[in-house]
């Protein structure tokens, strides 16, 4: 167990390291913090720090750098969320106020995440298979061309065109509205494709076929996987403010052309959870020099993707941890809204 003490000395190192970006010894500890005792008392400290894998000397006289135990025992003990000042607040108000569909939502996310943490930022898109369904709306645009729109609870639009064998007159147009609506409106995916499904045995006889016909659009439209994938990623330039290039910035660059990737160092967080994945605890070997800050989002308690920020493990972890947190509820207060 380490003693509050050696905790003081631990938080000291960590802070300075991340502002300075140079090893730390102890006469600097001792000049910047107060921490109400002797040089030699803040040596001895660091030395059994050094012993217990907290930090390390990366060469002879210098000083000392945290370890990934060390940043995981100050995430886990120390860091305290920064609460975010309220010109930040207003810069997430203002900014994410402004959005004027789901696509918006994400890339205003993105940036202003990069913007906030100096990090990369990272947001899935909402998750299809997690979403329920909106609204359907049926549009007559010549007696055998109807356009098929499905409105989801993430915001998220599909359009189809639909050719049908037979004209469709008005008053079966909106009879078919009313029934693809009340199968399927506030339901999850899935259920509502099954519900869809059936459809078409419940109509009667001249909008058999005009039904089957939407009926297949729609299912085709919300088995519709590929977005689940899409990520949204910003701030690439701020990794030019680390100097270890080849350690953590170029492996990072690279990991940046695949989504897959990045999903996965996301993570399936909760909608309150927020993960903090440091060096090594990462899922892929390479990245080993990086740490990951991610939550999920999602309107009341429902989990539609994750967003979080990924950088070298040098970063400032507790105002990290604020903004991602912040963020990620913003978004979720807004996709709630919308579902009103």
């Amino acid at each position: 167990m380490v003693d509050d003490r050696k905790l003081d000395v631990l938080r000291a190192i960590v802070e300075d390291y991340v502002a300075t970006e140079e090893p730390v010894g102890s006469k600097a500890l001792v000049e910047r913090h107060g921490l109400g005792v002797s040089p030699a008392t803040v040596r001895n400290d660091m030395a059994a720090l050094e012993d217990e894998g907290y930090i390390h000397q990366p060469h002879t006289s210098a000083g000392r750098v945290p370890t990934d135990k060390g940043y995981r025992l100050f995430v886990d003990k120390l860091a305290t969320l920064k609460p975010m000042s309220a010109a930040e607040r207003r810069a997430i108000a203002t900014l994410l106020d402004g959005a004027v569909d789901l696509d918006d939502v994400v890339q205003r996310s993105v940036r202003l995440l990069s913007q906030l943490t100096r990090q990369v930022a990272i947001v899935q898109y909402p998750t299809l298979s997690r979403s329920t369904v909106r609204h359907i709306e049926l549009v007559l645009l010549t007696p055998t061309r109807v356009m098929v729109i499905l409105i989801l609870s993430t915001g998220r639009v599909e359009q189809r065109l639909v050719e049908l064998d037979a004209p469709l007159v008005d008053t079966d147009l909106a009879e078919l509205r009313v029934a693809v609506n009340q199968a399927s409106a506030g339901v999850q995916i899935a259920a509502a494709a099954a519900a869809l499904a059936d459809l078409p045995d419940g109509v009667r006889p001249e909008q058999v076929d005009s039904a089957r016909t939407i009926v297949n659009v729609l299912s085709e439209a919300m088995s519709d996987h590929r977005s689940d994938e899409r990520v949204a990623v910003g701030g690439t330039a701020n990794l030019a403010r680390y100097g270890d290039f080849e350690t953590a910035v170029r492996p990072l660059l690279e990991a940046l052309e695949e989504h897959v990737v990045l999903l996965k160092l996301l993570g399936e967080s909760g909608t309150d959870a927020l993960t903090v994945r440091i060096g090594h605890e990462g899922p892929y070997s390479e990245l080993a020099a990086t740490s990951v800050v991610a939550t999920g989002y999602g309107p009341q308690e429902f989990h539609l993707g994750s967003l979080g920020v990924v950088g070298p493990t040098r970063m400032d972890y507790p105002g990290s941890m604020a903004a991602v947190r912040a963020v990620a509820r913003y978004v979720s207060r807004i996709l709630d809204e919308g579902n009103q």
